[in-house]
């Protein structure tokens, strides 16, 4: 998603008590960063302005979350709607973790010292065009990576409108062998598939009428 400047953006992050600026050097030690890092750690890929990092994680205090994105407008978005959300709720940002990366390179970042348990990928770029196929965050090249960093059994939740990734996804997670847990062509139409949390994408595919695939996969 393309989004403007904000040149308030970058000095809020670098304020920010749950921003880190410089991930290369917490790679294998992101449970440190946290309150508490005795608890599970999750990654969410891409997060966008933050509305599931911030709803996520604001549900689920027992757990950690690390989220990242690649520009500050949006990062900075993803800070003042996790910041909005926990006022809401009157409670500290103590579980919440927000970085600037290129997830093409997320083995820089992390490693299997970090033990992730769950991967969010949500409404990722499609790349349809077959020569931009390999930069799909859900590509085998990037599901190799996470495997180096998954826990045993750690699992990847991923939600698409776009059916020829959601397809091509499928293929690409059996051939890194992942097994497919649970799948669906029609999200909104099934019942306890998970505890679905609706994203702004989310909210306006569905009001085009266009149907969310979704699919829980473990390593």
């Amino acid at each position: 998603m393309r989004i403007r400047y904000k040149k308030w953006a970058r000095p809020e992050l670098l304020e920010s008590t749950f921003y880190v600026d410089n991930p290369k050097e917490l790679r294998g030690k992101w449970k440190q960063s946290f309150k508490n890092p005795n608890l599970p750690l999750n990654l969410e890929l891409g997060c966008g302005k933050g509305s599931f990092i911030a709803e996520i994680a604001s549900n689920n205090l027992n757990e950690n979350y690390l989220a990242i994105d690649l520009v500050d407008p949006m990062l900075g978005l993803a800070k003042r709607n996790i910041e909005k959300v926990y006022n809401e709720k009157q409670i500290q940002i103590e579980n919440v973790i927000i970085t600037r990366y290129n997830i093409e390179q997320i083995d820089q970042i992390l490693s299997k010292e970090d033990e992730i348990e769950k991967i969010y990928i949500n409404f990722c770029n499609p790349w349809p065009r077959k020569k931009h196929n390999k930069r799909r965050l859900t590509h085998i090249k990037q599901l190799e990576k996470y495997k180096e960093f998954l826990k045993p059994n750690g699992q990847i939740f991923f939600k698409t409108d776009d059916d020829e990734l959601f397809f091509d996804s499928l293929e690409y997670l059996k051939l890194a062998d992942f097994k497919i847990i649970k799948q669906t062509t029609d999200l909104h139409q099934e019942e306890n598939f998970w505890q679905n949390i609706e994203t702004e994408h989310e909210k306006m595919f569905t009001s085009q009428g266009i149907k969310i695939k979704a699919l829980i996969a473990m390593v």
